[in-house]
């Protein structure tokens, strides 16, 4: 009777302790805590009641265990990372015409196809610039189609030229033979003869047809150059989008210069593909090595009100980079593509996504507090007939509060087996205790 006017005492005044405070002041919001850390706050609570059970009259001196009994589940390992949301294919588009904007016909928001119209530049300026490319390279042309004919006519006179010489010295040699020719008309004759050849091989000669000098072809070369660029330059005053997608930034306004924006850093417009979304995230070095590409995962965001979509690790960064923030950890970019096509998720906010590292099912899964780790080596606890067993174990796949365990050496677990949740650093193979269940 007397344990029991002790319990009920000690029950009342714990009641007492959890009741709010009376006083008619609002608690202090407390921060919300993890579940390892409620697992360890439990840990302690448990001990504090046990002590209460002691003083209050509690069955003998041995050590008081929470136990709880062995059980078998399934269990994810699994990585929790935020990132921004993007589209697939994004592009920035910029120009370098000094010129003025005209028409904006697009907004943002607006979905676009690939060559559809984006901005209209005043074309007066390049107009000009075309018109003195064009004639330059007209002019450049036709000088070069003189020199051809130039060529031609010339060579050709040179080669006559070239033809009476050899001939009027062949008859001069003749004669000088016959001695109706002096020396002094051979030579002339071979004077001649040697002009007409130097003349002739003055003329740039290509498969037997003379043809203008190099540097004149040049010349047609380099304006034909300067005159497509003032075209490409012409048909840029037109800007179009180069890809399927929607129109997210507009950075500029009716009236400004196409080569300035708001913010001389940022381009014209910013298009992405928003038909298919994709998670940018950092991991962190020490996790990047258990992340394959093909790896499932959940994205959540506040914008989902509670709902998740679907992702898969599609690209890891072959190089990491700083963490920053003073930080001497290296993280690697990482790519998520989202599967499901959802009309609520949007680009440019920012989503978490659980990434499963490695997962197990149907195994022995303990509380992670309930592994002992002593001299190199890991055990779980259990009660046996009022006496601690140490078992030997190896763990596996763990998740925030649980972890998945082996027995070594052949050792059975099985379900009846009163696991010790958490055992402290004075247990030991062998020590007699006093099993409370877990939740009494």
């Amino acid at each position: 009777m007397e344990e029991q006017r002790n319990d009920e005492v000690f029950d009342q005044e714990l009641e007492e302790m959890m009741k709010p405070d009376q006083g008619g002041k609002k608690k202090k919001k407390q921060k919300k805590w993890s579940r390892k850390k409620k697992l360890a706050a439990g840990g302690v609570v448990f001990l504090i009641l046990l002590g209460f059970i002691k003083a209050a009259g509690g069955r003998g001196t041995d050590l008081a265990v929470e136990v709880t009994p062995m059980s078998k589940g399934n269990i994810q390992e699994i990585l929790s990372v935020s990132g921004p949301i993007s589209g697939t294919d994004s592009v920035d588009v910029v120009s370098n015409l000094h010129a003025e904007i005209l028409e904006l016909p697009v907004k943002e928001g607006d979905k676009v196809k690939k060559g559809d119209l984006l901005a209209v530049l005043d074309t007066k300026d390049v107009q000009e610039e075309l018109d003195i490319a064009q004639n330059a390279y007209d002019l450049s042309l036709a000088t070069y189609n003189e020199k051809e004919r130039e060529a031609k006519n010339g060579y050709a006179k040179a080669a006559q030229d070239y033809k009476t010489a050899q001939d009027n010295r062949n008859r001069t040699k003749m004669l000088f033979d016959l001695g109706g020719a002096s020396q002094v008309d051979m030579e002339t004759a071979d004077n001649e003869l040697n002009n007409a050849l130097r003349t002739l091989s003055e003329y740039n000669v290509k498969d037997g047809v003379a043809v203008a000098d190099e540097s004149w072809r040049l010349q047609v070369k380099e304006a034909e150059f300067n005159l497509q660029r003032k075209k490409e330059e012409m048909e840029d005053t037109r800007i179009t989008s180069p890809i399927d997608g929607t129109v997210v930034r507009v950075n500029t306004k009716i009236g400004r210069f196409a080569d300035k924006t708001d913010d001389n850093n940022v381009p014209l417009f910013i298009i992405e593909n928003l038909d298919v979304l994709e998670m940018e995230i950092d991991v962190s070095e020490y996790s990047i090595g258990k992340v394959k590409v093909g790896q499932k995962a959940e994205i959540s965001a506040d914008i989902l009100n509670g709902e998740k979509v679907e992702g898969t690790v599609t690209n890891i960064s072959p190089t990491g980079e700083e963490k920053g923030g003073g930080s001497t950890e290296r993280v690697i970019p990482t790519t998520i593509k989202i599967e499901e096509n959802s009309s609520k998720l949007i680009a440019g906010i920012t989503a978490k996504a659980e990434i499963v590292l490695n997962q197990a099912e149907d195994v022995w899964v303990v509380p992670i507090s309930a592994i002992i780790s002593r001299d190199d080596n890991t055990y779980i606890g259990i009660v046996e007939n009022g006496k601690v067993k140490l078992i030997p174990v190896d763990t596996g796949v763990e998740s925030d509060i649980m972890t998945e365990v082996i027995p070594k050496e052949g050792k059975g677990l099985e379900e009846t087996m009163s696991l010790i949740v958490s055992p402290g650093p004075e247990i030991s193979d062998g020590m007699a205790v006093t099993a409370i269940p877990s939740g009494k």
